[in-house]
């Protein structure tokens, strides 16, 4: 998979220690629809791409005693769908942790990628556009403050 950023042990995206896998690319819908240039990703967009063997990353998440959950997210990680199913196709032959996937779409704007992704196991999609100056929301699901009232999470599989 090709990713922009790697947090081996990260807690501030899930309630549970998370391997954070950072994504490469994003149409800046958010920024687009609030008519701003403001994301809070802007600087992992700025990161250089590198590539990482979806197994080997695998087997670093699992002999890692501290996480018990994955995180995908940083900028879009449906833009770049077939290398999202192939790395939680390679999680999914060690574990069956939690997989989180950050995303800035609606439901009814991805319903097909929903169907795909309900075919894996225990799958969690934190949906919704980032909007500045809207108010931070706690999320249950996921355990964390969201950066906008109209986020939020969903157990989808």
């Amino acid at each position: 998979m090709r990713t922009r950023n790697i947090i081996f042990e990260d807690f501030v995206q899930y309630k549970k220690c998370s391997m954070f896998i950072g994504t490469c690319f994003c149409d800046w819908k958010c920024c687009k629809e609030a008519n701003c240039n403001i994301c809070q990703n802007m600087p992992l967009a700025k990161s250089p791409i590198i590539t990482v063997n979806d197994d080997e990353l695998a087997h670093k998440y699992i002999t890692n005693p501290l996480t018990s959950a994955i995180v995908y997210g940083g900028l879009e990680p449906l833009d770049q769908f077939d290398e999202l199913l192939a790395s939680i196709d390679s999680f999914r032959k060690v574990t069956d942790d939690d997989i989180v996937i950050y995303t800035g779409f609606y439901p009814t704007e991805i319903s097909e990628k929903i169907f795909e992704l309900q075919k894996r196991s225990n799958i969690i999609v934190k949906f919704g556009r980032f909007k500045p100056n809207s108010n931070h929301i706690y999320d249950k699901i996921l355990g964390v403050e969201l950066s906008s009232d109209n986020q939020w999470a969903e157990k989808i599989s």
